[in-house]
């Protein structure tokens, strides 16, 4: 599993102080894509997301936590799930903000798919 933590700063919100959907889907992109450069020990892309699932805004000044796991693997693809999760600064309290999969595919020295290795 892969975790990051983020602080939400204001050039990553809208005029409403809640975090882009886009940074939110870039920040969980990375996160994909950490997880599956660890467990491919590859170059990996992203060739799918998922419908991503916004349960709530991400305030400005919150802390937010990225988890991404790789929960499947195929020959040359991994599908990653990640959650973004957010913490006020002032609280000890998590809520889910947000969550999508991600389908990531190991690439050799050519830019061809290569085979990965079973999850453990």
């Amino acid at each position: 599993m892969t975790r990051t933590v983020r602080l939400v700063l204001p050039g990553d919100c809208n005029h409403y102080g809640s975090l882009f959907g886009g940074t939110a889907m870039a920040w969980m992109d990375e996160a994909a894509f950490v997880a599956a450069t660890r467990h491919a020990r590859a170059k990996v892309v992203t060739v799918h997301t998922d419908a991503v699932d916004f349960h709530h805004p991400v305030p400005q000044g919150s802390i937010v936590e990225l988890l991404a796991w790789v929960q499947a693997v195929g020959n040359s693809s991994m599908r990653v799930e990640v959650e973004m999760w957010v913490e006020p600064m002032d609280k000890a309290e998590r809520s889910l903000a947000c969550r999508a999969g991600f389908v990531m595919v190991a690439l050799d020295a050519h830019g061809r798919p290569t085979r990965v290795a079973s999850p453990e």
